[in-house]
């Protein structure tokens, strides 16, 4: 059987970050990543069924891939496949966050099927990551997110990325058009400013929740902020650690958010938790997210 009411149903991309070493940063080392590969091995570590629909590759990086899905327990049932290569993503780890330079063309990353038909089947879909703007993939995700919209609970997470291989202004439209449909949305304050300019990133999220949504505000090492359809916003501090690495802590974020509310059986009613819900689903997602921050590696570890 596929999905059930607690499954997540995660779409998008899974690829290969190339990462400075921290003991060579002149040498680069190939780590399994793409944000929707990173939740859905997340989900799985944390008990949750996360079913990855992307596309694997034919190449050795493929493989190493799938290992790490399938060790972390994820579902590969809806996973395409390709003998195409996998895409690369080179890391640029600075002060202010890791930056990316992109490898994309002619790979088997973005050749993703749409899934609109499986979307009633899961309690929650996931889209984001670059599948949300790098054709053919956006097509497929698209379609898919207005199945979820209308038969499941759709979860978008921007994930915006600034690169030249990108279109700017289509990939920021397509990113807005998949958040107004979202039932809950999570987004780094730098997302936010990039999508809708011109408004402080607590205003936008105030006026995306009020239309009926769950927006989790991620602000790194100053905590995360909900907001809700009727409630005050509710903010947690980020949970104090010594920085090893940084990057896949916002897909940590997600996946124990996600986690969160399957194991209350909350994906229907997540616009209109309690407060005190609120909270405690903060808690424990800044907690996981600080289990990424304090290692090497994407997969969070599972916390109290």
């Amino acid at each position: 059987m596929t999905g059930g009411p607690g499954a997540v149903l995660v779409m998008g991309e899974a690829l290969i970050d190339l990462v400075p070493s921290p003991r060579d940063p002149g040498t680069l080392h190939a780590q399994p990543g793409g944000a929707p590969a990173n939740v859905a091995a997340g989900l799985a570590g944390l008990g949750t069924a996360g079913w990855f629909a992307g596309t694997l590759g034919g190449d050795g990086f493929a493989r190493a891939i799938e290992e790490r899905l399938v060790s972390a327990g994820a579902e590969l049932g809806l996973c395409g496949r390709s003998e195409l290569p996998t895409a690369l993503a080179v890391a640029d780890p600075g002060p202010d966050g890791t930056g990316y330079h992109f490898h994309l063309q002619d790979t088997a990353t973005f050749r993703i099927a749409e899934r609109a038909a499986d979307a009633g089947k899961f309690g929650a879909v996931y889209v984001g990551g670059l599948a949300a703007v790098v054709s053919p993939a956006a097509e497929a995700v698209a379609a898919t997110a207005r199945a979820a919209a209308e038969r499941s609970v759709l979860v978008v997470d921007p994930n915006v990325r600034e690169d030249r291989t990108l279109d700017a202004e289509s990939g920021a439209r397509r990113l807005r058009e998949l958040c107004a449909a979202a039932g809950i949305v999570k987004a780094s304050d730098e997302d936010v400013l990039r999508l809708w300019p011109g408004a402080a990133p607590d205003e936008t999220c105030g006026r995306l929740a009020r239309d009926g949504r769950l927006v989790l505000l991620t602000r790194g090492a100053r905590g995360a902020t909900a907001y809700t359809r009727a409630g005050e916003p509710v903010t947690v501090p980020a949970v104090p650690v010594g920085v090893v690495n940084t990057i896949g802590a916002g897909d940590a974020f997600m996946a124990a958010v996600l986690n969160w509310l399957s194991r209350e059986g909350a994906f229907a009613r997540a616009a209109d938790l309690a407060p005190g819900e609120v909270a405690s689903m903060l808690g424990f997602a800044s907690r996981v997210a600080a289990s990424v921050v304090a290692q090497e590696g994407t997969l969070p570890v599972a916390v109290a």
